[in-house]
């Protein structure tokens, strides 16, 4: 089996389950760090041309991170494209079950069973924190309806401000976010690296809870352990 994952954190579920199924993968799947693959690129701008040479028997993709444009082209060459879409913690279990599956995986590997294991086991929030959560700056961005990110929070006691808005990550101004902003801003260190020097300061006198982007936003490996690792940088910026 050849496969040629397009998303950093199915590169990382594929490598700890199926080492050598890897041959390709794009220029941001920084997990395992001594992934040896040839490199095609960004998420956003794939070398269609170097995958397509790597002879693939399967290219995993997500909708939110891959343009349709570049799976299709790859499509109309011949090469199968599984596209995952998850938006919740189950669906994250369940769309890495079928990657696994379709990579040959001939059995559900232990750390998939300790995500699972480790979000049932999580008990219902004593308290409950309403929060904004910029994913970028320069334009801000925030998170907004129907995303995987929010649904991590939701079961750890964060409601998002923007969870109703129209768009899934609209861009808001800094003055409105400010003017919103209730207990708690939640600054992930992906995709965009938020810091202690960038993006506390835009919201003065308010608890910002510096988070593990890789806990917040992948669902592979670090899944779980999200629980533990957020919990505890949500509980810290509440004291």
């Amino acid at each position: 089996m050849r496969v040629v994952s397009l998303v950093p954190s199915l590169t990382e579920a594929v490598a700890a389950t199926l080492p050598g199924v890897l041959v390709g993968a794009t220029d941001w799947c920084g997990h395992p760090a001594d992934l040896d693959v040839t490199r095609i690129g960004g998420t956003k701008n794939p070398r269609v041309g170097s995958i397509v040479s790597l002879r693939p028997d399967l290219v995993i993709a997500n909708e939110e991170e891959n343009r349709a444009a570049d799976l299709d082209a790859l499509r109309t060459v011949g090469v199968e494209v599984l596209v995952t879409e998850v938006r919740t913690v189950p669906q994250a279990v369940t769309e890495l079950d079928r990657v696994l599956t379709a990579c040959g995986a001939p059995d559900r590997p232990d750390w998939l069973a300790g995500v699972e294991a480790a979000w049932a086991a999580l008990p219902a929030p004593a308290e409950r924190t309403t929060a904004v959560v910029p994913v970028w700056r320069r334009p801000w961005m925030v998170l907004g309806r129907d995303t995987f990110a929010g649904d991590v929070l939701a079961r750890l006691g964060v409601h998002h401000v923007y969870a109703g808005h129209p768009e899934r990550y609209p861009r808001v101004p800094p003055a409105e976010l400010r003017a919103r902003a209730p207990g708690l801003v939640v600054l992930p260190d992906e995709p965009y690296r938020f810091t202690a020097d960038d993006g506390p300061e835009a919201f003065p006198g308010l608890p910002c809870a510096l988070v593990s982007g890789r806990h917040l936003t992948w669902y592979g490996p670090p899944l779980a352990e999200a629980p533990r690792v957020l919990g505890a940088a949500l509980r810290a910026a509440r004291r």
